[in-house]
């Protein structure tokens, strides 16, 4: 189990998040409050032009230089925008200060908040290609690289001695290859992951592809990765997560920010062309919380669970969720 931040901060009086500052100290100091009540994982979404945590790989140096147990890792970085070199020198650096622990979640990326955003960064797709085509293709190269094989011909004057043979991106960083997920919204696209040796991160939306209820879309969505995975022949075992919205409602203070009632799935358009479904989160007491959740086929499926928490509301607030959830929800269905 772990945690989901999507960081956001605004300068608004009802925000304990109020600058970028306040977004990646917190996010820092709430992965090692994480880390003391046991949780597994602390991951970050990042989205570009957005008041929210956006470029990952010194937040997660800096996680991973206080923290010493927690894995560390994202959900998801948009490979739209990324140089797939500078990134695995980036996510080396970053995963041997961790000691190993980086948990790199990538995806297509989603709608964002500029059109185009990343022609920004300078790309674009190739002729004939897509942008989704692009962010693949962004990640088939970054994947090849985390092989750690040199490719580079060396200068044969250098300022300082080579090793022998073509180089590649230092820092490398053995075993981060297989600690690569991605972030995956359809069953073709899970089954492409599959095939590629990435574990596989699945949120709470996802094409609507048959019209059934979110989790079994998801569940389903699962088995095809995990068939994939067989049919390739990899010879480890990959990992899946889920993540979702779960509070268990305590006090005066969680009623007040989640006591709705009981949410529902919920169909729109991510964009012109694709119809999406949004998966209900939950919020109940302890008793009525643990009867909804051993409903959803999805997190049955998966071997690791994210909890998305309520940043702006200050670090205090999401240790409260998660301590709550992970006291009074998950040993009753054996998450813990």
């Amino acid at each position: 189990m772990g945690f989901l931040s999507f960081g956001h901060w605004t300068p608004s009086p009802q925000s304990q998040t109020r600058s970028a500052a306040d977004a990646l100290l917190q996010s820092i100091d709430l992965a090692v409050a994480a880390e003391a009540l046991g949780v597994d994982g602390a991951y970050f979404r990042v989205h570009h032009f957005a008041r929210q945590l956006a470029s990952p790989f010194p937040l997660l140096a800096a996680v991973g230089a206080r923290a010493k147990r927690i894995e560390i890792g994202t959900a998801v970085i948009d490979m739209r925008y990324e140089n797939p070199l500078y990134m695995a020198e980036d996510a080396g650096a970053a995963d041997l200060i961790a000691g190993g622990r980086l948990q790199l979640g990538l995806s297509r990326g989603s709608p964002e908040q500029v059109i185009d955003g990343w022609r920004y960064f300078g790309y674009r797709p190739a002729e004939g290609e897509s942008e989704a085509d692009m962010a693949r293709r962004h990640t088939e190269v970054l994947l090849d690289v985390l092989r750690g094989e040199g490719f580079a011909r060396p200068n044969p004057q250098p300022m300082f001695p080579n090793p022998p043979g073509l180089l590649r991106p230092e820092p490398h960083s053995e075993g981060l290859r297989e600690r690569i997920w991605w972030g995956s919204g359809s069953d073709a696209t899970a089954v492409w992951a599959a095939k590629l040796g990435m574990n596989l991160q699945s949120s709470t939306l996802k094409d609507d592809e048959t019209g059934e209820a979110f989790h079994i879309q998801q569940a389903r969505q699962i088995r095809a990765y995990r068939a994939a995975w067989a049919e390739a022949g990899h010879a480890r075992t990959p990992r899946v997560s889920v993540s979702r919205s779960i509070f268990a409602l305590m006090d005066d203070r969680d009623r007040a920010y989640f006591g709705r009632g009981k949410e529902q799935d919920r169909i729109g358009l991510i964009d012109e062309k694709t119809r999406a479904i949004f998966g209900r989160g939950y919020a109940a007491e302890p008793e009525a919380l643990v009867e909804a959740l051993r409903q959803d086929e999805a997190i049955a499926e998966a071997d690791t669970l994210l909890l998305t928490v309520p940043n702006q509301l200050g670090v205090d607030y999401c240790v409260h969720a998660i301590e709550a959830v992970l006291t009074h929800v998950a040993p009753a269905l054996g998450w813990r």
